[in-house]
């Protein structure tokens, strides 16, 4: 435990000192990990191991699924797919109380799932259902909240990338993580769903969309229908091994391009931009994905995570009660630290904890997943919060307050999922992905 001491110091220190500072948090990562390996290594083989290990980080045939992924995502941004979905969500739910916000929430499930990026669907979903909401007498802070609480959804559901990432630390199957998220992320939509019922039944003028006639409706699925496609064409793909994720996500920028080209939204002078922006995005991820290496490498070095293993067995050696300390940390980790770093940071630490105590790697995957979930919703670095509050021309705090009774209803959903283990591994178990 003393060979720790120090340097886990000086790690933790670091990265909240730039925390507090408003240093990129992958720069904080990064320069806390440096200066921990120059606590155990002199300052020339520091600096040469952490870049190894940054470099080793990314260095990954399953992480190019993750480019992929975000291109199709940007792709899909501007192909016209949004309005699409929309209009299908509205189909399906349209008779439902509170219609216009149900409709939120179906499509930017739908939206996320297609693009992987709960941001992505915070914006695109956000910017066509804001007006239409404001227009029918929804308050302007509840329709962002809306807006800001279902876009999540879309991470849990397949294909995710913040799924890759977590097999890539836990050397688990990424199909069985995929199927895995369903159970999880449909739990999300109706968390979502069960809130805007209870609002909209208080409020009797936001009525259900008018009937729509079955040969509309046909219409109006049948349009949404190629956009949702891909999802099957992906996991299908994958479960029948027909190819792997990273092929799979090529398959997705295809698809999505053409798509754009058949939609008309996208035009050859659009793609310099489109491939610009889909860089930016691909180099703060895997930025992200390399620099926790770095520290990982020095934590395991210094035998951190052993250290924090004994100290979290030394409180209990209750299962139940270590996951919920493990769900507590990881819920305070959200608020400030995006998905992909706390993964990257955490898994290392607790997965060898709950293995112990015969918990699956898979069921972990899905509850710290939603967990991190949760916190891209909740102040005060919730990205998908800060996007959806920007789309919708508002402050954060009035927001905030709408958003309350979503969190709630997302937190106890999270421990359902955490204490129902069945709600994330019927599915992978069924199509024999794990034993």
């Amino acid at each position: 435990m003393e060979m720790a001491l120090i340097p886990g110091l000086i790690l933790f220190s670091t990265i909240a000192i730039g925390i507090l500072l408003s240093v990129p948090i992958a720069v904080s990562i990064g320069l806390g990990a440096v200066f921990a390996t120059m606590s155990v290594l002199d300052f020339d083989q520091a600096v040469l191991t952490s870049s190894q290990q940054l470099f080793a980080g990314i260095n990954s045939f399953t992480l190019l699924a993750i480019p992929f992924f975000v291109l199709a995502g940007v792709l899909m941004n501007n192909g016209g797919i949004a309005e699409r979905l929309i209009d299908a969500g509205k189909v399906l739910v349209g008779r439902m109380p509170g219609s216009l916000a149900q409709t939120n929430v179906v499509a930017n499930a739908m939206f996320g799932s297609v693009s992987g990026a709960a941001v992505a669907a915070a914006a695109a979903i956000g910017t066509v259902m804001g007006p239409r909401q404001e227009k029918e007498g929804y308050d302007r802070n509840f329709s962002a909240a809306v807006n800001v609480a279902s876009a999540p959804s879309g991470m849990l559901i397949p294909p995710s990338n913040t799924f890759i990432v977590y097999a890539l630390v836990s050397s688990s199957s990424i199909a069985a993580l995929f199927m895995a998220g369903v159970g999880p992320g449909l739990l999300w939509a109706l968390a979502c769903f069960a809130v805007v019922y209870i609002y909209a039944r208080k409020r009797p003028e936001l009525k259900a969309t008018d009937r729509v006639t079955f040969p509309v409706a046909l219409v109006t699925l049948l349009r949404a229908l190629p956009s949702l496609l891909m999802i099957i064409i992906v996991i299908g793909g994958i479960l029948t091994g027909v190819f792997t994720p990273t092929e799979s996500a090529a398959i997705a920028v295809v698809y999505t391009l053409v798509l754009g080209f058949v939609y008309r939204n996208i035009r050859i002078r659009h793609l310099p931009a489109i491939l610009l922006d889909a860089a930016r995005t691909t180099a703060i991820v895997m930025l992200l994905v390399g620099v926790p290496t770095a520290m990982a490498w020095v934590m395991s070095f210094a035998l951190i995570p052993d250290m924090i293993a004994e100290v979290l067995l030394g409180i209990s050696e209750n299962p139940t009660i270590i996951l919920l300390i493990m769900m507590a940390v990881l819920l305070v980790v959200g608020t400030f630290m995006d998905p992909t770093p706390a993964i990257l940071i955490f898994t290392p630490i607790f997965l060898p904890i709950v293995t112990e105590f015969g918990i699956s790697p898979i069921h972990f995957g899905a509850m710290m997943v939603m967990n991190l979930c949760v916190g891209t919703i909740t102040p005060p670095v919730g990205n998908v919060l800060f996007v959806g509050a920007r789309v919708a021309g508002l402050r954060i705090e009035p927001v905030v307050s709408k958003l309350l009774p979503f969190l709630l209803a997302l937190i106890a959903m999270l421990f359902v999922v955490v204490f129902v283990p069945q709600i994330s591994m019927r599915l992978p178990t069924t199509l024999g992905l794990v034993e």
